[in-house]
């Protein structure tokens, strides 16, 4: 006689708590991994309000300066950099010109980057396997990414909205600011939160999501060339940069289009979730096209890999020097009937130059420099990443030296940046309407070099000793000099105190005369820097993430 075993009844969780379990631990274990760059991207975001706004004062403290610049802003290089021009006469309005922009495209990065860190690349890493295995439910941590990179938006916003409201600005204005920018960023979570899905690698996941943003800023940027005045297309519906353009701050204030972005983002994180549900874990719903079988004898070598890996981010930081040249030359000329050379602030600004064309040139090759200095730091951290996603040990396993695997990321981000500096500052001239020179603003764009090479130094000297902290320090290092170089007369800081910052240091041609001293000690400290940074990773362990 058979006796039956007896059954254990376990009652089952609701589908829901079964998937979400885990979500505060995991909101809490992002937070703490992710803290620093928070801090980073939401401090430096908010705090170019203050920054921006100080300026604008500065540099048009009467309406009939303002009225001037509402007259130039109105052309389609400026509709296409930064939107239309709908406030442009008043301090508020210029702000919106000024900095919007770049604050929504910024946090949009912000937004992309976050997302596929704490999503498609720990899932590539197997962390995410690691996370499920225990009583981690099946969406948990992935709504807790969206959640934490939400906040990063709403808090910005927030910040954003304070800090305008600290400088005197209209209420309803400075809050439909910071809501716009949020929303926009809120948006790019969603964006972000699906390509996840979609792509089966953390590079894909990334390139990806800036491509959209890209393809969404370019359909802003033609609606805007393409309207009449300050009344917008229909083709602007069709971005979400567009969106948060449309609310108006400052103006008409409206609201709705962010109940549009909200809309967006909650449609597009949910949808990610569902797909989550079905596809397997790893697994993207792109398929990773195959390569060839065999690699060429280029890609085989460690140049040719880092160049393969960095392509997409070479080829777009080329586009934007491009994009920004051809602006910066076509308003040069019409910049000098805004501002008023008897304006000692606004000749600091510009460098203290007597002549207001070479310093509204100067100051334009200033910012190119800048570009230049952050697509080396993006492309030399690629390096960081090698090793802190485990593949950097499988490349040195053969014969492979330290050096020369770092080598091929130096030569990528020194190389790069210099041909960014000469064709940037070679367009500027060309699309100047005569004001400068093709090969003298390439040559005054190519001096910044040793300022780029600089940061690269400090990168490479922080990735030798405090790998883990070497790229947020590195950003750190260049928003500082950053802020220092292009505001510094603002916040009254010497002019020994400018120059002691790497982009300060390098004389501004044409505003003023080349000095070969600065660039040599910039060049000599940057090789400093780097020799003990190559040093120390020659001979120190392999740290993970």
């Amino acid at each position: 006689m058979s006796i039956a075993a007896p059954r254990l009844h376990v009652a089952a969780a609701p589908a829901a708590m079964s998937t979400l379990a885990g979500f505060g631990l995991s909101v809490r274990f992002i937070l703490r991994r992710n803290w620093l760059r928070l801090v980073i991207w939401a401090a430096v975001l908010a705090m170019m309000i203050p920054i921006v706004y100080t300026s604008q004062q500065a540099t048009f403290p009467t309406q009939a300066a303002r009225d001037a610049y509402a007259n130039v802003a109105n052309t389609p290089a400026i509709a296409a950099m930064t939107g239309l021009p709908y406030a442009a006469g008043s301090l508020g309005g210029i702000l919106v010109i000024k900095i919007w922009m770049t604050l929504a495209v910024a946090l949009g990065f912000a937004s992309i980057f976050l997302v596929t860190r704490n999503g498609r690349a720990d899932e590539e890493a197997g962390r995410t396997e690691l996370l499920r295995g225990s009583a981690l439910g099946r969406h948990a941590f992935s709504l807790a990414n969206y959640t934490v990179a939400g906040s990063l938006s709403v808090v910005t916003g927030l910040l954003i909205s304070l800090l305008a409201l600290s400088d005197k600005l209209p209420a309803a204005g400075s809050w439909v600011l910071g809501g716009s920018v949020a929303g926009v960023g809120l948006a790019f979570v969603g964006v972000s939160a699906l390509c996840g899905q979609l792509a089966s690698t953390s590079r894909g996941a990334n390139s990806l999501g800036v491509a959209v943003l890209a393809v969404f800023y370019l359909i802003r940027a033609v609606a805007d060339v393409d309207a009449h005045d300050t009344n917008v297309t229909a083709l602007s519906w069709f971005s979400p940069i567009g969106w948060g353009q449309n609310m108006r701050s400052y103006a008409q204030d409206t609201w709705w289009p962010f109940l549009a972005l909200l809309a967006l983002a909650a449609a597009a994180c949910i949808l990610a979730l569902r797909i989550e549900t079905r596809r397997d874990l790893g697994m993207g719903l792109l398929p990773a096209r195959p390569g060839p079988a065999r690699a060429t004898a280029f890609l085989a070598s460690p140049l040719g890999l880092s160049l393969r890996l960095q392509r997409a981010t070479l080829i777009s930081w080329l586009f934007g020097a491009i994009v920004a040249g051809l602006f910066f030359g076509s308003v040069a000329k019409a910049m000098t009937s805004v501002l008023d050379p008897s304006n000692t602030v606004a000749k600091a600004f510009l460098g203290g130059s007597h002549d207001m064309l070479n310093g509204i040139l100067g100051t334009f090759v200033l910012f190119t420099g800048m570009l230049a200095g952050a697509f080396a730091l993006q492309s030399l951290s690629g390096a960081r990443a090698e090793e802190s996603g485990g593949r950097l040990e499988s490349q040195l396993a053969g014969s492979l030296a330290r050096t020369r695997w770092l080598g091929a990321h130096i030569a990528v981000a020194a190389a790069g940046s210099a041909l960014m500096l000469l064709l940037g500052g070679w367009l500027t001239g060309v699309s100047s309407n005569g004001a400068a020179s093709g090969s003298a603003m390439a040559w005054a764009a190519f001096a910044y070099w040793p300022a780029v090479l600089l940061m690269m130094g400090a990168m490479l000297f922080l990735h030798g000793f405090l790998p883990r902290q070497s790229v947020s320090l590195s950003w750190a290092i260049y928003g500082v000099s950053v802020v220092v170089a292009m505001f510094g007369p603002l916040f009254s800081l010497s002019e020994s105190a400018i120059k002691a910052t790497p982009f300060g240091a390098v004389p501004r041609m044409p505003a003023v005369d080349f000095s070969l001293p600065p660039v040599l000690v910039l060049t000599a400290i940057a090789v400093g820097l780097g020799a003990l940074g190559v040093w120390r990773f020659r001979t120190r362990d392999i740290i993970p993430e």
